[in-house]
């Protein structure tokens, strides 16, 4: 069979959000490192070559051009998903007991990827991980951008110090996400083919 006549596994509508959103994850990460940087507030310090921004000016501005890339391409993401019923097929439900299976998989490096067009009880809580952990930063990142201007969401976090942990913990969990994602690629090789031409 050539490569034209195989189903599609990702439509053209998915890659491009995926690819976008990876690009202003990429600069949110970078520059939001370099915004760390300047108060320490964890009594650490990212090495500068990992930054973006050269200083916190320029560092601010890199985030939020990226901030409204991520949040106008999840919004995208989000409606077409939910419209189209590919978030309730694809990613639910979720078995207790296959995730653990799953699970066990995984980590003797014996988890399926027979058919790339359906996800794997990791997959789907992982993908439904960053989606909230996505949520969780734009949110967090609203009231350390625009604290007076959003009262109760600053409460809702704790005040806006306990704001600055929270997107600092979400940023780092979709730190760990991107790390075990791109590994699972280093090993399976044709999901980033899909991801590229769509089949």
């Amino acid at each position: 069979m050539k490569s034209s006549d195989s189903p599609i596994i990702h439509p053209a509508w998915l890659r491009l959000t995926h690819w976008l959103n990876a690009i202003a994850v990429i600069v949110l990460l970078t520059s939001g490192w370099r915004i760390y940087n300047a108060t320490r507030f964890l009594g650490f310090t990212i090495p500068s070559g990992y930054t973006l921004g050269g200083w916190l000016g320029g560092a601010l501005q890199w985030h939020f051009a990226a901030m409204w890339l991520l949040a106008a391409n999840g919004v995208l993401y989000l409606a077409i998903n939910l419209a189209s019923g590919r978030l309730r097929r694809q990613f639910f439900p979720i078995s207790l007991r296959q995730l653990l299976r799953d699970i066990g998989q995984a980590l003797r490096g014996r988890l399926s990827h027979a058919d790339p067009r359906h996800y794997n009880s990791v997959q789907r809580l992982a993908y439904l991980f960053v989606m909230v952990d996505a949520i969780v930063l734009v949110l967090s990142g609203l009231v350390l951008w625009k604290s007076v201007q959003f009262p109760l969401l600053r409460e809702l976090m704790g005040g806006y110090e306990a704001a600055r942990y929270v997107h600092f913990i979400a940023m780092a969990g979709l730190s760990a996400f991107i790390v075990i994602h791109v590994v699972m690629v280093a090993l399976v090789p044709r999901t980033l083919l899909a991801m590229l031409r769509g089949r």
